[in-house]
């Protein structure tokens, strides 16, 4: 039996573990105008990101705010943010967390999103948060990951006692928000203000875990009967994102298509059966695009912006600064192939650069390269470039301005990826009027519509699609793409067309979520109505 550690709150009184009366308990009423969200994430553009998890979670807050949702978001405050040019105030809140056998001091501080009414919670701990990366250093994460998110998890519930807020969900995000969902059924089930508040568990990358060793589990001051292979254990270690799958109210990720994938043996990495058993409450809902920023008519790092209306003048625009930048010729006729991202095999890179090697000293095609990732591929694409400056083009780096540019001068963006959850470069990439080339896996099926002879005929073929994860196929893809674009410019056209004219904002995806907290209130509630009953209150 563990001894249970007390939370001190210096601006509240009340423990988890304190219960109420039974009249004290009330069905809060489910149908609604306006349901109260705390996201919870360990990264939010525009404070702090590495992918983008925090993208989502930059973007979709603020859209369901516009929906008329009282939203906020919690996140550390790391180094990036305190460096930053950030508006943000301190607040006179100061909270003690158990974490293992320690107690740590958290303090908040308090921002907005940009452009909303979404106020944004730091939460302010420089032993776990002010380092120079979020998870890792130099490629070796932190050995203390465990711990610095556990203690994450807790604040995030505490914060909500002492600012006197009321959530109705906690929209957790990825391995290193898992523990709360557990935290609200077990050590928070009967605690004033969070009997009836549900979670909801979003999947960005499943491989991304959080897995530690089984010692600990101490860290997260939950009791050893929940490690076990139906609940916390994974192979003898404690995996946190099973955690949440475990405990959460409603589960979902970033596509209808990877949502299927990851019940299979597959894609599952290991997970599948504990997905399969929650597969009742886990949906698929594709991530949006903040058309604000990435849209053509707009963008201010573009050399001339345009619509769906004039695209094809402000495209040649636009490819003609792309090959300069990138210290390729000049050349309108010769296609360009943009690839932005992970240089890493999940990206299907291994195939790129097979065909590359062989391609690019036959084949008329200029290729242009951001992103940073596995040192080998940097070495490879090194040489091809010296072998090829005027065909192969890379810039190891991340640079938005650049990433705007290659979805805009790029006749063509190529996402052949082992894996892709949701992908958003080819949403990007769709309303820049650059054609799609993907394999079909997760969300690329999901967004993507093959430019078959029927799909053309009725006017829905929005990019090129390939199954297997071969080499061959990539290429057959490939080649049809280059075949319309020489020979069938109207067709190319009209592919261009359909994909610019393609809705997938922000909007769709935020009423999609807003039914997935609905039915995450009413499961919570039901399960703790059953909870009463059996206590004989």
């Amino acid at each position: 039996m563990r001894r249970e550690v007390p939370c001190e709150v210096a601006n509240n009184a009340l423990s988890p573990g304190r219960y109420l009366s039974p009249a004290s308990y009330q069905l809060p009423p489910l149908e609604i105008a306006a349901v109260k969200i705390l996201f919870v994430s360990s990264e939010v553009a525009p404070f702090a990101k590495t992918g983008g998890l925090a993208d989502v979670c930059g973007a979709l807050p603020r859209e369901l705010a516009k929906l008329g949702h009282q939203v906020s978001v919690f996140m550390p405050y790391y180094r990036q943010v305190k460096h930053s040019n950030t508006p943000r105030e301190r607040l006179n809140v100061k909270f003690d967390i158990p974490v293992g056998s320690r107690i740590v001091r958290g303090m908040l501080w308090k921002s907005q999103i940009p452009d909303s009414d979404v106020t944004v919670y730091f939460l302010e701990n420089d032993e776990y948060y002010d380092r120079p990366e979020l998870y890792r250093d130099q490629g070796v994460d932190y050995k203390d990951n465990c711990e610095r998110f556990a203690f994450l998890c807790r604040a995030a519930l505490e914060s909500t006692r002492i600012l006197q807020q009321e959530v109705d969900v906690y929209h957790c995000h990825d391995w290193q928000t898992g523990l709360i969902p557990a935290y609200l059924q077990v050590e928070y089930q009967h605690a004033a203000g969070y009997q009836y508040s549900a979670a909801v568990l979003t999947i960005h990358n499943l491989a991304y875990q959080g897995v530690f060793w089984h010692w600990d589990m101490l860290l997260t001051g939950l009791d050893w009967r929940f490690f076990n292979m139906h609940q916390m254990e994974f192979y003898g270690k404690l995996n946190l994102l099973k955690t949440g799958i475990v405990f959460a109210d409603a589960i979902t990720t970033v596509s209808e298509n990877y949502a299927a994938e990851i019940q299979t043996p597959e894609q599952g990495c290991g997970l599948e059966g504990s997905l399969q058993q929650r597969q009742g409450i886990l949906s698929g809902i594709v991530n949006g695009v903040d058309y604000s920023i990435w849209s053509p008519e707009q963008d201010p790092h573009l050399p001339t912006q345009y619509n769906a209306g004039n695209w094809a003048t402000g495209k040649a625009a636009c490819k003609a600064a792309l090959q300069r930048e990138m210290g390729l010729p000049v050349s309108p006729a010769t296609p360009v192939i943009g690839l932005v991202g992970r240089l890493a095999d999940q990206k299907g890179w291994d195939l790129v650069i097979d065909m590359m090697q062989r391609w690019a000293e036959t084949n008329d095609i200029h290729w242009a390269v951001l992103g940073t990732g596995e040192p080998h591929y940097h070495d490879e694409l090194r040489h091809l470039n010296a072998r090829f400056p005027h065909r192969v083009a890379a810039r190891f780096e991340f640079s938005d301005p650049l990433a705007h540019l290659i979805e805009a001068g790029s006749d063509m963006f190529l996402m052949p990826s082992r894996y892709e959850p949701c992908g958003l470069n080819q949403l990007y990439s769709l309303r820049y009027g650059t054609v799609p080339i993907v394999r079909a896996t997760g969300g690329l099926v999901d967004t993507v519509v093959d430019a078959t002879d029927e799909n053309i005929q009725q006017r829905t073929a929005t990019g090129f699609v390939f199954q297997a994860y071969d080499v061959a196929e990539m290429e057959q893809a490939i080649g049809r793409a280059l075949g319309v674009f020489h020979q069938q410019p109207e067709v190319w056209r009209q592919i261009v067309d359909t994909g610019m004219r393609a809705d997938w904002s922000w909007f769709r995806s935020a009423q999609r979520y807003e039914q997935v907290y609905r039915e995450a209130m009413e499961r919570k509630a039901v399960r703790y109505e059953r909870i009463l009953e059996s206590e004989n209150y």
